[in-house]
């Protein structure tokens, strides 16, 4: 064979071979990159669900708190309508003694 053959197999071999370990090296570095912002991304959203569980627990509490309240409410109401018409019926009682005593004759 031609020298400037061989010559021109051998540097394109070369080249080849740069060109393989030059993109080998690039994809491990863009594989490292990604991996990096993966654990980045997985950190932020870490932080951002603690933030929402905390988030969740406050308006839980405010939701228990504000029941509670409700119910303490509800629970006096209840107080106030079972004792209503007890004090109706004594009122139409007194009302009833009232007016017999006016209507009695004087002594």
């Amino acid at each position: 064979m031609n020298e400037s053959i061989i010559v021109a197999i051998i540097t394109g071999g070369v080249s080849l071979i740069g060109i393989i370990v030059t993109a080998v090296i690039n994809q491990h570095k863009i594989t490292k990159e990604f991996e990096k912002q993966n654990l980045e991304f997985q950190h932020r959203s870490e932080q951002a669900d603690i933030r929402l569980d905390a988030k969740l627990e406050k308006y839980t509490a405010v939701t228990d708190t504000k029941i509670e309240e409700l119910t303490r409410e509800v629970r006096e109401h209840n107080n106030f309508a079972r004792r209503v018409p007890v004090m109706e019926e004594q009122i139409k009682v007194a009302n009833h003694r009232i007016d017999d005593l006016e209507k009695a004759p004087a002594r």
